[in-house]
């Protein structure tokens, strides 16, 4: 077969070593040699000799469950292979986690990581029920995660001298040594909501990063994730 879909551009080729690579801007490439996790559903296409295991519905079960949002569990895949991931054509990107390091993400933006990572589920300070529900996942240890994101991620310098404010909809993750809590601006929210409500933001002081992707969450797309 000849033709531009078959050009060196959209070809795969194997693997060179285990582990996490990006394919393209929408697709995670994962070289299985033992055992990784990521989102159930997330996975396009594989090849090799692979299983597929979702996660228990017990205690633990509703932990994973919550490291990818409301109705994602994890799914363990294990064995020797190849496996391709995404989630609705989103770009995907990888974060590096080093010892001493850490990320807390939203589960939403979860797509896989190394099973080599530890995780736990924690909650923004001052966020409460009325605050949406704000729980994210916090990775530690050593190994790479696969992130998903609606366009391309603004990564903006956090400093003592300068916080940031970011729609609650709208953040990704940050690193560690921020500290969190929401704030509240009735003027922005006559701004921005057309006074219809008050605004409330995500207030992130310290030293690090934020990462905020370049679009709001929809009620409806709120429910899918």
């Amino acid at each position: 077969m000849k033709g531009s879909l078959f050009s060196s551009e959209h070809m795969v080729q194997p693997a060179t070593e285990a582990g996490m690579t990006v394919e393209n801007a929408k697709c995670i490439k994962y070289a299985v040699n033992g055992e990784m996790l990521a989102r159930q559903g997330a996975m396009i296409v594989y090849r090799g000799n692979l299983q597929f295991e979702r996660k228990g519905q017990g205690v633990g079960g509703m932990l994973k469950r919550a490291v990818t949002g409301e109705g994602l569990p994890l799914m363990a895949v294990r064995g020797q292979g190849e496996t391709w991931f995404a989630h609705e054509a989103q770009n995907c990107f990888i974060v590096d986690v080093e010892p001493g390091d850490e990320f807390t993400v939203n589960g939403r933006n979860v797509l896989c990581f190394d099973a080599s990572l530890s995780y736990r589920i924690a909650t923004v300070k001052g966020a409460g029920i009325a605050g949406g529900g704000l729980f994210n996942s916090v990775f530690t240890g050593q190994g790479r995660l696969g992130l998903v994101c609606e366009g391309n991620p603004l990564v903006i310098p956090v400093s003592p001298q300068f916080p940031v404010y970011v729609d609650t909809d709208a953040v990704v993750g940050w690193t560690a040594g921020l500290q969190t809590s929401l704030h509240r601006s009735q003027s922005i929210g006559s701004m921005l909501r057309g006074g219809s409500g008050e605004a409330v933001q995500l207030m992130l002081q310290g030293e690090g990063y934020v990462v905020v992707r370049p679009s709001e969450a929809t009620p409806q797309k709120a429910q899918q994730h």
